[in-house]
């Protein structure tokens, strides 16, 4: 099991279009993917999962991988958010 934490700077954090760009990368992985915000963990393949947690920015998320390409998994969605999804 791989983590990391990670700030959402883009301006309307994980909501909508971004969120629907974390779900599509995040299902290219086999590894089970979870997102973490105080407390409450969701599946990071789930459009409505990932908007429930009503991350806005400014807001610190863990990704949370288990699988044959956990580090990958976790590496390119960080990669992903720090880019502010490449706006």
């Amino acid at each position: 099991m791989v983590s990391s934490e990670v700030a959402v700077q883009n301006s309307v954090g994980l909501h909508a279009r971004p969120a629907t760009f974390f779900i599509q990368k995040a299902n290219e992985f086999k590894s089970s993917i979870w997102v973490e915000k105080d407390e409450r963990r969701v599946n990071a393949k789930s459009l409505l999962g990932v908007l429930s947690l009503g991350i806005v920015k400014g807001t610190k998320i863990s990704i949370i991988a288990d699988g044959s390409d956990e580090e990958e998994a976790v590496k390119t969605l960080v990669d992903l958010i720090e880019s502010n999804f490449s706006e």
